[in-house]
């Protein structure tokens, strides 16, 4: 028997999180709202395993301090990758944060290197497919100079890839994606602002919101992943840096809040790069 077209919709309702609301009763500690790439993802998915945050919003966020140091950041590949599906997943992320800081310098000598390793990871963790249509169009547009169209690209690689990888039951790979972009933005922007500091430009990386999420993120994964020396530290990290990032009413961040922030995230860049032995 055929349901009525409007009862299947009540159903499929039902099946999903109303909100995000309803995914903090549920424990689940959700996304913040400005890192959410597809503005639709909580109204038709609410918070669930297989969204993350969008690279591309994190970077959003730190616009207010450009320039960042490109020169001292931007990381030279291993010319080997690792084995590890974890640690592929890991380094994509940071390769895709590499991705933005490029774009953001204007460097646009330094995409076509970009767009091949891109291709490498991406094949690696069997989105090779998806990733090659990206890099594609990330030579094209560098070549034009397009930048907003080369942030486009990159944004997108990381959903597409974040979507294969669902397809595959491997949503805890997308989440360290995420997680590596987040770490190598905040370790970027944290060198940004102790080389200039200003309080306003301090209120920046206070996030611990963010903090917030990935600690709960990391909790969330798998065991053999979760487990591992590197990301246990990197959890207590996450817990420090989430009370350093606390601000009181009218409390101005400092000069010795953001050092501490930096050696941190420093802290949190090494471990979250250690390779699977």
């Amino acid at each position: 028997m055929k349901l009525p077209i409007a009862l299947l919709g009540v159903l499929a309702a039902l099946c999903l999180p109303a909100s995000a609301e309803e995914g903090e009763k549920d424990g689940k500690n959700p996304i913040p709202a400005d890192l959410v790439d597809d503005p639709h993802v909580r109204e038709e998915l609410g918070i669930n395993e297989f969204t993350a945050p969008s690279i591309g919003k994190l970077f959003d966020t730190l616009n207010g301090l450009a320039p960042l140091p490109v020169s001292d950041s931007v990381r030279k590949q291993a010319a080997r990758m690792p084995l590890d599906r974890a640690d592929l997943a890991m380094e994509l992320g940071f390769l895709i944060a590499d991705g933005f800081l490029i774009v953001q310098a204007g460097q646009m000598d330094k995409v076509e290197d970009l767009a091949k390793d891109l291709t490498r990871y991406g094949k690696a963790l069997g989105a090779g497919d998806r990733v090659n249509r990206h890099a594609a169009s990330l030579l094209e547009s560098a070549k034009d100079q397009k930048v907003d169209q080369l942030k486009k690209e990159l944004a997108a690689t990381q959903k597409d890839v974040e979507r294969e990888l669902v397809a595959l039951r491997d949503a805890d790979l997308a989440h360290l994606i995420s997680l590596g972009g987040w770490v190598h933005a905040l370790d970027v922007s944290a060198t940004a602002v102790d080389k200039q500091f200003t309080p306003e430009r301090g209120k920046l990386i206070m996030r611990e919101d963010i903090a917030d999420y990935y600690t709960e993120s990391i909790a969330s994964l798998e065991p053999r992943i979760s487990e591992r020396p590197n990301y246990l530290a990197m959890r207590d990290i996450l817990s420090g840096l989430r009370h350093e990032m606390v601000l009181g009413e009218k409390e101005a961040p400092t000069a010795e809040k953001v050092a501490e922030i930096k050696k941190q995230a420093a802290k949190l860049a090494e471990l979250a790069l250690q390779r699977q032995k």
